[in-house]
């Protein structure tokens, strides 16, 4: 048997693969098992922030492999701390909980706010307000917390306390708030999984706002959109906001597992022992792999982020069979006149890696892409877009 059908044989069939072996690769370039080179521009779903074998990323993590791989939270451990150090001094957030994931990093959140407006108000404030068209994670907490039916439809009942608004209407919020008080809000400023669409800065703005005004835990998903994804070192900067909480994960150990909810002042002193909890979260190895991914993401390289952006939406925006762009710094989303698929397959064919989100090709490279192979991989995308 080969790789395919043993595949399929042993792993659970959760996911549509395409049928390409990954098996080695350098910055953002990937090569299959038959020898045959790819432009990685889907960064393992905004995983691998600066690429394959990122050098000082290896360093990072091998040293601290040499050390001690793991510790239980029962004690410290400095790379966790010097971590939490570090993105409270980034952000101005106050506290930090590690985790493993994005959906982790989320359920985290979630029971932050209930916790604070139990604790404030009473058992019976705990709803959790989204926006349609999200994605929050795949346990049963955050896919009620999703605000897509698709993902719904076979794992009832979900975990209740949870409704949906329309992204910009602001209305809708205060209607269900009316009606039973809602513990917090959560939303992605821009929603990945849901076809990379940015939010209204206006709406976003009043939806902090009235947070503000009613004491609701407002609460930013960052999990895509973080540690330099957009151009900004969280998403919610451009939107000139600052959540109460914020959840990330994906590219902040550049690919190990590994997630962070930052909490601010407001919820700074919510979790108490027992409260909450991880045996793999703050993971030393995990730990020291983000030290080395956060500390490079600085001003230039964000910059370089948003250039790159730039020379993306303006080769494409106006490119045949492009009917439109949408997205923020290096997450961006076309919408072609061919199906999204097949567009994918064709870059495939043509040593170009994507991704899709719904209707749309998605773009997740790694964050320090050279222009040279950015600008290769774009023909090729415009090519497979016209064909």
């Amino acid at each position: 048997m080969n790789d395919f059908e043993l595949d399929k044989l042993y792993i659970a069939g959760t996911y549509k693969r395409f049928p390409v072996e990954i098996v080695s690769g350098k910055g953002s370039i990937v090569e299959d098992n038959n020898g045959k080179k790819y432009i990685d521009m889907g960064s393992g779903i905004g995983v691998t922030a600066f690429g394959i074998a990122d050098e000082q990323w290896i360093k990072a993590v091998d040293d601290q492999i040499h050390k001690i791989q793991h510790m239980s939270n029962l004690y410290y451990t400095e790379p966790d701390i010097k971590l939490a150090q570090m993105l409270c001094q980034r952000t101005g957030m106050k506290k930090v909980f590690f985790c493993n994931s994005g959906a982790e990093s989320n359920e985290c959140a979630i029971k932050v706010a209930r916790k604070y407006a139990a604790e404030k108000y009473g058992s019976d404030r705990y709803t959790i307000v989204t926006l349609k068209n999200s994605f929050h994670g795949r346990t049963l907490t955050t896919l009620a917390a999703t605000g897509q039916d698709v993902f719904h439809k076979l794992f009832q009942p979900l975990t209740p306390g949870f409704a949906c608004i329309d992204p910009g209407d602001i209305d809708q919020l205060k209607v269900i708030h009316e009606k039973t008080p809602v513990a917090g809000v959560l939303i992605e400023c821009i929603q990945g999984e849901g076809g990379v669409m940015p939010l209204d800065k206006e709406f976003v703005k009043a939806l902090y706002e009235y947070c503000q005004e009613k004491d609701i835990v407002f609460m930013v998903d960052e999990v895509q959109t973080g540690n330099g994804r957009s151009g900004h070192l969280y998403s919610y900067i451009a939107f000139d906001v600052k959540p109460d909480v914020v959840s990330t994960a994906k590219g902040l150990a550049g690919g190990l597992p590994f997630g962070a909810t930052m909490m601010g002042e407001k919820c700074e002193n919510i979790l108490g022992p027992g409260d909450h909890g991880s045996t793999f979260g703050g993971n030393p190895v995990c730990s020291a792999a983000a030290l080395s991914v956060l500390s490079r993401i600085d001003d230039g390289l964000l910059a370089d982020v948003r250039a790159k952006s730039k020379y993306i939406f303006d080769q494409l925006s106006n490119a045949e069979g492009v009917e439109s762009v949408s997205g923020m710094g290096l997450m961006i989303g076309i919408k072609t006149k061919k199906a999204a698929i097949d567009v994918v397959n064709e870059c495939i064919e043509k040593g170009v890696l994507c991704l899709t989100a719904k209707d749309r090709v998605r773009l997740l490279p790694a964050l320090n892409i050279p222009m040279e192979v950015l600008k290769v991989a774009v023909e090729v995308i415009q090519d497979s877009c016209a064909d």
